[in-house]
């Protein structure tokens, strides 16, 4: 049984790697739900820092020395900073601490973990944007103030710099950080899924996920690999700009939403993904090339990986004729028999449903049964 009409969503076909270790669930049901399949590989770990000397030292020095504002990051972090502080036997002495200063929530999550430990925000950016905060601060000076900052996992680019620039003592808070993942072996599928094109698109939701999978493929001597794909096939995915930064520094191209949120993330990523599909008038068919499914006239055909090597070289030079020898190199692990081009092509066909979709030119190859009136506008293609 195939989909008809529109009944796939507008990811049907495509595959998305999802890098991020935080909501990682939420971002592979949200990709899911619009049709996509999912490839999983976190491409970091968060540890959790409660016996760790810089987050007792940073609670300590504040407890001693109050500061003028306190920036709470994230539910999960504040959370942890509170739970590890109990642990030392300095909850109580912390929590009377933050009640006396001037507290700021990132946004709604850790509002609710401030008012769970029974304390009150003074004041939370619409936007959930760390920028607006720093408006705010910079907005009402901050020369010789004493600012606290819970991190997330890292400093924000710019955020201290910013801060320290205007005159403020600023006192980092650090939670828990980001390592390498314990087992590698899913980033390097993730990353060989990349390299195959078996990938459409990578989503990154933080720095460090970015940076982690450019180091991996550099340490396995496949940067430039990586790189190539990333620049022409595979889609890069960014939350926001902060997350782009380490692969716009490597040339990559990023996309990222207006909004820096998953569901728009996904919402861009539906639209950018259709849009960058090969569409063709095929033996009076529209023909439409996805990752690893074809939509013959709306109706989505998956098709093998080795049908897909075939066809994407066949549709980048619609209704040339591609020879034997041409389509075996570019099936996966091939070798050199010209047997394994046609086994490919007879189960391409059947995947498709449509026999007339591709020709055999007898003696010289195959070619895509362009439709003759749309020769002139891919001539030039």
């Amino acid at each position: 049984m195939h989909d008809h009409g529109q009944s796939h969503g507008p990811l049907a076909g495509f595959t998305v790697g999802v890098t991020a270790a935080r909501r990682a669930d939420e971002l592979g049901a949200l990709l899911r739900r619009r049709g996509a399949a999912v490839q999983h590989a976190p491409a970091l770990r968060i540890v959790p820092l409660a016996d760790d000397a810089e987050l007792l030292a940073a609670t300590k020095e504040l407890i001693d020395h109050a500061p003028d504002v306190v920036v709470a990051t994230t539910a999960i972090g504040f959370r942890g900073w509170v739970e590890a502080a109990d642990g030392w036997g300095f909850g109580e002495e912390l929590l009377a601490r933050l009640r006396g200063v001037e507290l700021l929530a990132r946004g709604p999550k850790v509002k609710g973990a401030i008012r769970a430990a029974g304390l009150t925000e003074e004041w939370s950016p619409a936007s959930e944007s760390m920028a607006e905060v720093l408006d705010r601060l910079l907005g009402q000076g901050v020369d010789g103030r004493r600012i606290a900052l819970q991190l997330h996992g890292e400093p924000l680019p710019g955020f201290v710099e910013a801060l320290r620039a205007g005159g403020a003592d600023v006192v980092l808070v650090p939670v828990y950080r980001w390592m390498a993942p314990e087992d590698i072996a899913p980033l390097d599928r993730l990353l060989d899924a990349a390299l195959s094109r078996g990938l459409d698109a990578i989503t990154f939701t933080s720095a460090p996920a970015a940076v982690s999978l450019l180091a991996r493929a550099e340490h396995r001597g496949l940067l430039p690999q990586l790189l190539e794909a990333l620049d022409h096939d595979v889609l890069a995915a960014c939350v926001g700009p902060v997350t782009a930064v380490p692969l716009q520094a490597s040339g990559v191209p990023t996309v990222s939403p207006e909004r820096f949120r998953l569901g728009p993330l996904v919402q861009l990523i539906g639209m950018e993904l259709p849009a960058r599909a090969r569409t063709l008038p095929v033996a009076g068919r529209r023909v439409e090339i996805r990752g690893h499914a074809v939509l013959v006239d709306n109706d989505l055909r998956p098709v093998p990986p080795a049908g897909m090597a075939l066809l994407r070289v066949l549709s980048e030079r619609p209704g040339w004729v591609v020879s034997r020898p041409d389509l075996l190199r570019a099936l996966p692990g091939a070798g050199r028999d010209e047997h394994a081009v046609e086994t490919a092509m007879a189960r391409l066909r059947t995947a498709l449903g449509a026999p007339k979709l591709i020709q055999t030119v007898v003696k010289r190859g195959y070619r895509l049964a362009l439709d003759p009136a749309a020769d002139t506008k891919y001539a030039d293609a």
